[in-house]
């Protein structure tokens, strides 16, 4: 068994582990406001990911039609922020 860095072994543990998709959201809830700006993050009500797919939960009607036009957008921004390619589908609900 070879040597490896704490850095490289919780990597390697959170990329076999159904926690990764948990820790994903964390991140991304950290900088959701970041991301879609203040009046979503303020309206957001919850994120999750289950595989590769991303779950907005938000309760305003208005807010639920402007993140299915961003779709492509959250992706590719959210993609970005993780520094690899998670999320391949949004779900507004």
């Amino acid at each position: 068994m070879g040597e490896y860095s704490l850095g490289d072994a919780l990597k390697y543990f959170l990329n076999h582990s159904r926690l990764k998709g948990s820790i994903q959201a964390l991140q991304i809830e950290d900088v959701w406001e970041q991301i879609m700006g203040k009046t979503i993050a303020k309206y957001t009500d919850k994120i999750q990911i289950q595989g590769k797919t991303l779950y907005i939960t938000t309760s305003m009607a208005p807010l639920k039609q402007e993140l299915l036009y961003q779709k492509e957008n959250i992706i590719k921004r959210v993609n970005e922020t993780l520094g690899e390619n998670v999320i391949t589908t949004v779900v507004i609900q």
